[in-house]
């Protein structure tokens, strides 16, 4: 399994961006992720908008449960392949 890419899905900029910033301590990625905003289908309020943490995993090392575990402590999740 190789070139896979995970996404994680956060409640808020906040969050994302501290995920974001757990991820090379925690898990030694060396490529910085992608922060992304993700509006909800058909909602226009900007407060509805989930955010994106989207790591490459070029060589699929990382374990998916520990980035469930992690988006977890910030009220997200890791979005299924």
């Amino acid at each position: 399994m190789s070139d896979v890419r995970h996404v994680l899905v956060l409640p808020d900029r906040d969050a994302a961006q501290e995920v974001a910033e757990e991820l090379p301590d925690r898990f030694g990625v060396a490529e910085e992720p992608q922060l992304v905003r993700d509006a909800l289908a058909g909602e226009d309020d900007a407060e509805d908008a989930q955010w994106l943490v989207v790591v490459e995993d070029p060589d699929g090392s990382l374990d998916p449960k520990a980035l469930d575990a992690l988006a977890a402590e910030y009220e997200g999740w890791l979005e299924a392949p």
